[in-house]
């Protein structure tokens, strides 16, 4: 199954991850298998993320 997230940056993604990676570390005791799935979802978005062609700089030059 494939998703898409309309972010605005991928500053929002990576705080999704990192959601995600909080929440699974507080269900590990209760709900280990629902933390592993957060820890899994939290991955695949950060495999998306680093698959992302690198932003171009573009220098402003004063004249």
């Amino acid at each position: 199954m494939a998703a898409i997230l309309k972010l605005a940056s991928t500053h929002e993604a990576s705080e999704i991850v990192e959601a995600l990676l909080l929440a699974a570390a507080t269900r590990e005791s209760l709900a280990p298998h629902l933390a592993e799935r957060w820890r899994r979802i939290a991955h695949d978005i950060g495999d998306a993320l680093d698959q992302l062609p690198t932003p171009k700089v573009v220098s402003q030059e004063r004249t």
